[in-house]
């Protein structure tokens, strides 16, 4: 019998600290995503007014010379540097198209997008970059849309850890289960509700 309950306790002790460990590192991400599921739902309703700003500039002739690349090729070096000094662009991060008549530079990054692009015969070259605010970025925080590897691994480590604190939230209500009646009816409403829910009304 003691040693039964020395098990319990030492499951008991170990199951506690992995709980409150995984819930205190996901605490802020589980109430951002939270937010930003409800935002999402509702986008609709609190869409927020993109700020646009435009301008154009004159590649310098000896930059122009250089603008002989093909597809999947960056700008080169001195030119992607000019470009960000004068334009503000970040174009280092941005896809690179390479047509006859034009260098087409395109910069989706989360909440927001920006283009460039370079007239090959002239050096003109117009830009535009636009801002949908900070709901938009946080939505596309959660979406991981046009946010980039190092994001993409964090909701990967974020999901895992929000997967081992509810395993041991319900190997806990196991052990509390028969201390507490309501454990298993409540944790059968909570799949029955969303199953009810796409079984019914999803289409």
């Amino acid at each position: 019998m003691q040693n039964a309950q020395q098990k319990r306790g030492f499951w008991l002790r170990t199951l506690h600290n992995w709980h409150w460990i995984s819930s205190a590192v996901c605490l802020i991400g589980l109430l951002v995503f939270t937010i930003t599921g409800v935002t999402l739902n509702h986008a609709s309703l609190i869409e927020g007014k993109p700020k646009v700003e435009t301008g154009t500039l004159q590649l310098p002739a000896e930059m122009l010379k250089q603008l002989d690349g093909k597809d999947a090729q960056p700008l080169p070096r001195s030119v992607a540097k000019w470009l960000r000094n004068n334009s503000r662009q970040n174009v280092t991060s941005g896809t690179v198209e390479w047509n006859d008549d034009e260098v087409y530079v395109s910069m989706p990054r989360a909440g927001g997008d920006a283009w460039l692009s370079i007239d090959r015969a002239s050096g003109a070259v117009e830009f535009e970059n636009t801002s949908r605010g900070t709901v938009s970025y946080l939505n596309d925080l959660h979406k991981g849309r046009n946010t980039g590897a190092a994001w993409s691994w964090f909701i990967d480590v974020f999901a895992l850890g929000c997967v081992v604190f509810s395993v041991t939230g319900l190997f806990l209500l196991y052990f509390h289960a028969r201390q507490r009646r309501l454990t298993w009816p409540l944790v059968g409403l909570g799949l029955l509700i969303p199953l009810l829910i796409a079984l019914l009304f999803v289409h």
